[in-house]
């Protein structure tokens, strides 16, 4: 298998929940709003022997009139037609801005990869257009109600006898995780419950998330099982380290 990570880049956070780019060369974390978090996104492609999968869609911005993911894509050798599926961890908007694209004049958003199948748990979506703003931008996945190439999830399962995904709730509450098993390797994608490596070496409670014990308590779990089972992580928001094998 594959991996190719898609970094957006860095980003600061505040309360408003807007994402403001962040050059760590040159930019001052403390000249940014009080409580300001500095966050990394860098979604990923994984390339199977059946598949082109892509883990979690970025903030969908775009410059030009082309979407940053597409772009990355492309850059990476690999033409949005390519992607197979989608898989979704959950749908906050740093993960999800790019599940679709604005309409030509007069049309309505369309799902970006409409030659892929995207899959999300049921109950991630029921919840998100009922929460909406500021943590979900509902214009930016509402198309998913409506396409065709969408699968919605109830728990846990397997996606063509390889994809393993489940239900964990911790970071919000109905987020997923997912493992991808070929050829005696295996590759997990924990979404923001297993963001940075460094939170995987440590006890490390979030006040963000819906329930950070329980996120602490799966990262150690994960931890222990990657490293007798030799898998290799992927970690959405850690660009200088996004990937970890053991």
């Amino acid at each position: 298998m594959k991996i190719i990570p898609l970094s957006e880049g860095s980003f600061t956070v505040d309360r408003s929940k807007k994402f403001v780019p962040f050059d760590q060369q040159t930019d001052d974390l403390q000249q940014r709003a009080k409580g300001s978090l500095l966050v990394e996104v860098q979604p990923f492609v994984v390339i199977t022997s059946r598949d082109v999968l892509l883990f979690d869609t970025g903030l969908g911005f775009e410059t030009g009139g082309v979407s940053q993911l597409h772009r990355n894509l492309n850059d990476a050798g690999i033409n949005v037609s390519d992607v197979t599926k989608v898989l979704l961890s959950h749908l906050h908007k740093d993960h999800s801005g790019g599940v679709s694209l604005e309409g030509d004049t007069g049309n309505p958003r369309r799902v970006s990869f409409p030659g892929a199948t995207y899959y999300l748990q049921k109950q991630e979506l029921e919840y998100a257009m009922q929460k909406g703003f500021p943590s979900y931008i509902i214009d930016d996945f509402e198309p998913l109600q409506a396409a065709s190439n969408v699968v919605l999830l109830d728990g846990n399962g397997t996606i063509d006898d390889y994809i393993r995904y489940e239900l964990t709730g911790a970071h919000c509450p109905y987020h997923q995780v997912f493992w991808v098993a070929e050829d005696n390797s295996t590759i997990f994608f924990g979404g923001d419950v297993a963001p940075q490596l460094q939170q995987m070496k440590s006890r490390f409670i979030a006040k963000y998330d819906y329930d950070g014990k329980r996120c602490m308590e799966l990262r150690k779990q994960w931890w222990m099982e990657g490293e007798k089972g030799k898998w290799t992580f992927l970690f959405y928001h850690d660009i200088k380290t996004p990937t970890f094998s053991f």
